[in-house]
């Protein structure tokens, strides 16, 4: 099977059977048969699609209910960390940290439901960054919780003289005060 389950209920990795010849290569980086034949019924509709410098350090992000969202992350080009926090209250995984490797190289996905807080890290000199939603953007629901938080404690592996963070993101609020209400 492709999907691989880590330690916290509902956080997947998809790892895609890659068919590779003298011509290059082919995969199915989504199907929605394959999905549901593992449980993952979910309706994609947006794509999002970024691309970053060495360095760059995007996130936590999340979106309230009703309008969270489940992500499906890939990289086109480069390497990033990925990264999820269950902010479930109830979870039993309640405030872990989840990182991955993704890159265009090992073609691997993650899957983050709704109720975690996403971001990543750029670790390649460039990075292209494309990740399926299934609900929309919506300003008014953005939530957020700052990348360096003490509790989390996340290794971005960058270094701190290298990290390039938005002003938007140094504004977030700590773990501890952040405001959700994802129910597990």
């Amino acid at each position: 099977m492709p999907f691989i389950e880590t330690d916290i209920p509902g956080l997947m990795v998809y790892e895609p059977k890659v068919f590779e010849d003298s011509r290059g290569y082919f995969f199915e980086s989504y199907n929605a048969n394959s999905f549901a034949v593992a449980g993952v019924t979910i309706t994609f509709v947006q794509d999002n699609q970024a691309q970053s410098s060495y360095g760059v350090i995007r996130g936590l992000h999340y979106q309230l209910n009703p309008n969270a969202q489940t992500k499906l992350v890939r990289v086109l080009h480069g390497s990033i960390l990925d990264v999820a926090v269950d902010i479930r209250k109830g979870s039993p995984t309640y405030g872990k940290v989840f990182t991955v490797e993704l890159s265009a190289e090992n073609k691997k996905q993650l899957l983050v439901p709704q109720g975690f807080a996403h971001g990543y890290s750029v670790l390649s000199e460039k990075a292209e960054v494309f990740y399926k939603c299934d609900n929309f953007y919506h300003k008014a629901s953005e939530g957020g919780i700052m990348f360096n938080d003490p509790v989390l404690n996340i290794d971005w592996r960058i270094p701190a003289d290298k990290a390039v963070i938005s002003d938007k993101d140094m504004l977030h609020p700590s773990f501890e005060n952040c405001v959700t209400n994802f129910v597990f």
